[in-house]
């Protein structure tokens, strides 16, 4: 009897872990940083999964953009890294994603479903056919007014009636506005190498010559970084953006959303954010990107949702990352945060919004994709926008805070990216 009872413990105590072991879940981490209400939806979308999967559950880390872009390499590096992550700079993870191609249900779908150049961006090479990850948002970049004070001002757009508008131009008109009605500023920039480069490669900048090697000192380069000192130099714009940012990504969607700023050159992601922070404060609006000689260009731009290989539980992250890619996910994130989709086929976006003028300002968006440059697609998804973007932005906040003159900067700014490209094997 006795014999009976042990055996009957036993086999009651093999049930009970054979149950827990049934239950237990695969615990998976995304890094993540918000530009606006991305992250709640998010959150919302991985909850509808978990629910249809409960033996995943998905932990959301938020952090801010520099942790993403300066720690999130060492920790991927160093094996430490989240199963999961929203980035922007492609490049720097290349060898360390987790090839989904053969854990997705349909790998055909992927490679319909998002542009060629996003997903090459991704790889290590010619040879490398693997998929990494696949892009949640597009984004374009291109400059916003206020619209009541051009109408306070009695000023009219000049882009209304012509699509052709100089930065020059513009300058001269914010100024008129941002005089006559007692504003602050009148334009601004992001401190960004990115952003910068939109409006450099309308001026005829050219970064790539097409002989492999990478180019700063143009002429359009030159015309657009006289343009951002003569702005410092006459006061006209915040000189926090680029002098007092602390070496940090530093953004005027403040001085912007507060009345200050009468022009504010930046992007798409920017919606979301002026739709709930401005509310119906001042009208604002998005004005096509200004002519130069090398035409009217912003810069594509967006986010990839990726996988990393150090991942313990691959065919997991391959589920989640199926699905968060999958048509009804993506257009429910689309229309939701207010963002371009990085998906071909999602059709009609009906935007969950009565703001009308986020609706008129994706519009504008919209229409400024078949006008960027061959330069601009280079520059982002050619693996080297990081090691020419960055040395831009801070050789030139040198010349802004009187370190460097203008040559100075250009020469420096050559050797950084030489030296940069030479490090990454570009």
């Amino acid at each position: 009897m006795k014999k009976l009872g042990l055996l009957l413990v036993l086999t009651l105590l093999l049930i009970g872990v054979a149950s827990v072991q049934a239950q237990d879940v695969v615990e998976l981490r995304i890094t993540w940083y918000d530009d606006g209400n991305e992250g709640a939806v998010l959150r919302t979308l991985l909850d509808e999964f978990e629910a249809a999967n409960p033996d995943i559950k998905v932990t959301v880390d938020t952090v801010a953009y520099q942790v993403v872009l300066e720690q999130l390499p060492v920790q991927v590096e160093a094996g430490e890294g989240p199963d999961m992550a929203r980035v922007t700079d492609f490049a720097a993870f290349r060898g360390e994603y987790l090839d989904l191609r053969p854990l997705v249900a349909d790998a055909a779908y992927w490679e319909a479903s998002f542009p060629e150049a996003v997903l090459g961006a991704l790889r290590s090479g010619e040879e490398d056919d693997g998929i990494y990850g696949f892009p949640n948002q597009f984004t374009v970049s291109a400059p916003y007014i206020n619209r009541t004070l051009f109408e306070q001002a009695g000023i009219e757009v000049p882009s209304d009636s012509n699509d052709a508008v100089t930065w020059e131009e513009w300058t001269a008109v914010t100024q008129e506005v941002a005089a006559a009605t007692e504003t602050q500023f009148a334009i601004a920039i992001d401190r960004s190498g990115h952003r910068f480069a939109g409006p450099a490669f309308s001026e005829g900048a050219i970064f790539f010559p097409g002989d492999g090697t990478v180019t700063i000192d143009t002429p359009g380069f030159r015309t657009m970084a006289e343009t951002l000192i003569g702005w410092h130099t006459a006061g006209i714009t915040p000189a926090e953006v680029w002098i007092g940012s602390g070496g940090s990504y530093a953004a005027a969607a403040d001085f912007f959303i507060n009345s200050q700023l009468v022009m504010y050159m930046s992007g798409s992601w920017q919606v979301g954010r002026f739709t709930n922070d401005i509310g119906d404060a001042f009208d604002w609006a998005v004005v096509p990107n200004p002519t130069g000689p090398g035409g009217s260009t912003g810069m594509p731009g967006g986010t990839v949702m990726v996988a990393f290989g150090d991942t313990e539980h691959p065919e997991e992250v391959a589920r989640v990352m199926d699905y968060l890619a999958s048509a009804d996910a993506l257009k429910a994130f689309t229309e939701q945060t207010l963002f371009i989709p990085g998906h071909l086929g999602l059709g009609e976006i009906d935007y969950q919004t009565e703001n009308v003028n986020a609706k008129a300002a994706l519009t504008a968006f919209v229409a400024e994709v078949p006008k960027l440059s061959e330069q601009a697609y280079q520059l982002q998804y050619g693996g080297q926008a990081f090691a020419i973007n960055n040395p831009i932005r801070d050789r030139l906040t040198q010349v802004l805070t009187g370190e460097l003159t203008l040559d100075e900067a250009v020469a420096r700014i050559q050797q950084d990216v030489d030296e940069a490209l030479a490090a990454q094997g570009s």
